[in-house]
């Protein structure tokens, strides 16, 4: 039994048309460059907040065989403008390089001299989001199953130890592609978290500093077919079964904020060395960003839960 779209809960953003909507996919690609720079933080997480997560699951979906026969066949016009939708894919990669351009440096020092503030804000980005997102959904048993299963699951995973002594044979690094990219397309769900929990992300950084092609072949060529496949799998979900879908992903999120709280637990050092007032802009900018996904969600969708309890009150 399929179920119908929800307005408000996942968009079409792939034929952008106006200015606006440009803009807004490009915010989407710094934000999700943003979070693929902090470790723990998915980038899948930012798609999803945005409202961008089922047009990139598709724009993935869409290299296929379909996809193939029309540029053997040099029907590039009918590939590009009707196929793949390059607009949406140009737009979002030129936002997501731009923020790792720009904020890696950035990032990386606060990272590693205020984590607190770090984890805070993007804490209240994902707050916010399991907020708006879940008080929208049409719930049911089915739904709430799938809520409390996704919570219990990634709140598992985000808490297993990293391998120790793995292998690094050309298998090994071909699964760990595999499963690092489908945990990226995951909200909540960091791709390098699973690779530091499979004992392969020091490897791999390792043999990306050393310019070793081998290796990176291997991940590649299992993040390819890990990410074709999977997407399929979102996409099939998303369009059948949306409502347990959307909660089943709201459920990661909620069980992803362990990583969140075990992080901010580690800045925690900076209140008791610098008192009370670290405290207060840890929250601040947990506020911040809890409202910042709020206001444009409601610019997005015109329905923001939180927004329509502030107008009942106000009539």
């Amino acid at each position: 039994m399929t179920e119908k779209h929800q307005d408000g809960l996942m968009q079409d953003l792939s034929k952008p048309k106006t200015l606006g909507e440009y803009a807004r996919i490009a915010f989407t690609g710094f934000a999700m460059g943003a979070a693929d720079i902090v470790p723990g933080v998915s980038g899948g997480t930012m798609a999803f907040i945005l409202g961008a997560y089922e047009t990139l699951i598709n724009a993935i979906k869409s290299f296929n065989v379909e996809a193939i026969r029309l540029a053997l066949g040099l029907k590039f016009a009918s590939l590009l403008n009707d196929h793949i939708p390059v607009r949406f894919l140009v737009t979002l990669g030129i936002g997501l390089l731009t923020a790792v351009l720009l904020l890696s440096n950035a990032l990386g020092h606060l990272l590693e001299t205020q984590p607190l503030f770090i984890f805070a804000f993007f804490g209240g980005l994902i707050v916010a989001s399991i907020v708006s997102v879940g008080l929208k959904i049409r719930w049911s048993l089915a739904a709430l199953a799938a809520l409390i299963a996704g919570a219990v699951f990634a709140f598992w995973l985000v808490g297993l130890p990293a391998l120790e002594d793995s292998s690094h044979d050309g298998l090994t690094l071909f699964l760990s592609g595999m499963v690092a990219i489908c945990a990226m397309l995951l909200p909540g769900i960091s791709g390098s978290f699973i690779l530091l929990i499979l004992g392969q992300y020091k490897y791999i950084l390792d043999a990306v500093r050393a310019r070793d092609i081998v290796p990176l072949i291997f991940v590649a060529m299992g993040a390819l077919v890990g990410i074709l496949a999977f997407s399929r799998v979102i996409s099939w979900l998303l369009r059948h079964y949306e409502s347990v879908t959307i909660a089943a992903l709201v459920g990661f999120m909620i069980g992803s904020l362990r990583v969140i709280w075990q992080e901010m637990d580690k800045g925690t050092r900076l209140i008791a060395e610098f008192g009370a007032s670290h405290l207060v802009l840890a929250l601040a900018l947990a506020a911040a960003g809890f409202v910042l996904v709020s206001v444009l969600d409601h610019l997005q969708t015109r329905s923001n839960p939180l927004f329509a309890v502030f107008k009942k009150r106000a009539a």
